[in-house]
């Protein structure tokens, strides 16, 4: 009798140290889930019909619209301009959403800034950009650069300064 009650301990104390899948996918979920959301989004951004020769049939008539006197060259420049802030805004909000499933923050999160956390944010936004510009040479009508690439880190870098900064002037770290 001894013998089984002490077996049935032994497996109830296994038991206990495994992890609770539970707490583990609504990690996933809360922190992971954005981020994949997200480059789903900019991989389909990546498509035909967001090309510049499909995007500037949107974005030149509005400018036309708010500046009718503005040269065509004008037009295109700002057409231009759009499509790299673009570029530049969505990779911040993936460096951003990639930051917080790293850090997992919890409530009034009291942990310092951690700039490997922002490096490894930047990093991984590099890689991504560079591999939706490799995407993006098989598309018809999309070229890959390497200057979008740069654009794209530089959002990261951008997005993640602003919220460095943002958190340093509410003294939140």
């Amino acid at each position: 009798m001894q013998s089984d009650r002490s077996l049935f301990d032994s497996r109830q104390s296994t038991l206990s140290t495994l992890p609770c899948a539970v707490p583990m996918v609504r990690s996933l979920i809360k922190y992971w889930l954005p981020v994949l959301i997200w480059m789903v989004i900019i991989f389909s951004a990546s498509s035909d019909t967001m090309s510049s020769q499909h995007s500037s049939r949107i974005i030149g008539p509005v400018v036309r619209w708010l500046f009718p006197h503005l040269s065509e060259q004008g037009v295109e420049q700002i057409v231009f301009s759009v499509r790299k802030c673009a570029h530049l805004t969505e990779y911040a909000v993936l460096a951003v959403l990639f930051w917080r499933a790293v850090r997992k923050p919890v409530g009034k999160d009291a942990r310092p800034w951690r700039w490997a956390d922002a490096g490894f944010a930047v990093l991984f936004v590099a890689v991504y950009g560079a591999s939706d510009e490799i995407h993006q040479l098989f598309v018809p009508h999309r070229e890959g650069r390497i200057t979008d690439v740069m654009i794209d880190t530089t959002g990261a870098i951008v997005g993640l300064f602003l919220l460095w900064l943002v958190g340093r002037l509410s003294r939140f770290w």
